[in-house]
């Protein structure tokens, strides 16, 4: 296989839930460390969130996806976080 294309798509298979579980904590096992979930964290009905656009300095930025990788969670949680902190003062 020279390219990408090349793959045989149509003979391929999904992996099911259980083999996806098993392959976690393979790998969970071999190198020692837990892999974070990949999805969105759970919400109240009352937390509706509104997407917006919104121009941030960069070393905000850069702290804030610091922050988040030491966390294990998203950038914009962490912002979403210290603003709440500073409204709730």
């Amino acid at each position: 296989m020279n390219k990408e294309s090349e793959f045989p798509f149509e003979r391929a298979r999904r992996v099911t839930p259980e083999e996806n579980q098993k392959f976690r904590a393979a790998i969970s096992e071999q190198f020692g460390m837990e892999l974070r979930k990949r999805d969105r964290p759970v919400k109240n009905e009352e937390e509706n969130y509104e997407p917006i656009s919104i121009r941030i300095h960069p070393k905000v930025l850069a702290w804030a996806k610091e922050e988040a990788q030491k966390r294990g969670i998203g950038y914009q949680i962490v912002i979403n976080e210290v603003l709440l902190e500073r409204i709730s003062r």
